[in-house]
């Protein structure tokens, strides 16, 4: 039987798992879903279309699912999708899709979001991301597998993450990070690759020096010609580097925003 605390409000229509855990003074509307072992703390609150996935935490005066900060929001069925073992800290804040960007918010599984994080309407977010006290997510915003944020981060609008990179604290960032990357500053300019965070999560040493190699002849000058012809000489180089791989893969996409770059290139 579902453990809900007398003076929790469970909305009619509300579809909660019975091993769910609803505590003191929280809010769960009528379309809301609830996972298996999912608790909500005290004082919490989960609105709209929204899925919690199976052992998530939501700890106090979090936010979940209450409209997007979008003038252009009409009111449509959009939806929050948030995946598994999640840990939601307190004042956090995740807003639901919009028909301008394809109708859902998606967080995936086992990701870490610290005080007052806001995740806005329309992102699609993988796993295990870490997002550290007061890190702010734009609309639209992609965010790869991994992906760590310092306190008080900033991403703008339709901005790519790549895997495993790491954005550092008080950190504007206004275009696309490379897998791998490591950005910084008041506007983030690239200082090299998230090396640590690549061995931790079991790249092999061949795998990191080429990555690093890779980096060097894109952003570094090492290598004749445009970003494109780097850009294929590195391929022919490292044709079966995963890491080398993964790096070019999202280079070659046509994005808005463009790359983030060494302060060394002037952007």
């Amino acid at each position: 039987m579902t453990d809900i605390h007398p003076s929790a409000v469970v909305e009619p229509g509300a579809r909660v798992a019975g091993s769910a855990k609803i505590g003191p003074f929280c809010h769960v509307g009528a379309l809301v879903e609830l996972g298996e072992g999912v608790e909500l703390l005290s004082h919490v609150v989960v609105a709209g279309r929204t899925s919690v996935g199976e052992g998530t935490r939501i700890f106090p005066f979090a936010s979940i699912g209450h409209p997007p900060q979008d003038l252009k929001y009409r009111g449509e069925p959009s939806r929050l999708v948030i995946g598994r073992r999640n840990v939601i800290r307190e004042h956090v804040t995740m807003n639901p899709g919009t028909e301008g960007g394809g109708m859902v918010t998606r967080v995936g599984d086992g990701c870490l979001f610290m005080v007052g994080v806001h995740v806005a309407h329309d992102c699609q977010l993988g796993d295990n991301i870490i997002m550290a006290n007061n890190a702010t997510l734009a609309g639209h915003v992609v965010i790869g597998d991994g992906a760590v944020f310092g306190g008080l981060s900033a991403v703008h609008q339709f901005v790519r993450i790549g895997r495993h990179a790491m954005v550092g604290g008080v950190t504007g960032v206004e275009r696309d990070v490379i897998p791998f990357g490591s950005v910084m500053g008041d506007r983030a300019r690239l200082s090299g690759l998230n090396l640590i965070g690549m061995q931790r999560h079991g790249f092999t040493r061949e795998e990191v020096q080429a990555a690093r190699t890779a980096y060097q002849m894109l952003f570094l000058g090492e290598g004749a010609g445009t970003f494109a012809e780097r850009a294929a000489e590195v391929g022919k180089r490292f044709p079966e580097v995963r890491t080398v791989r993964e790096m070019l893969d999202f280079v070659a996409v046509d994005s808005p925003r463009g790359l983030t770059q060494p302060k060394a290139n002037g952007g």
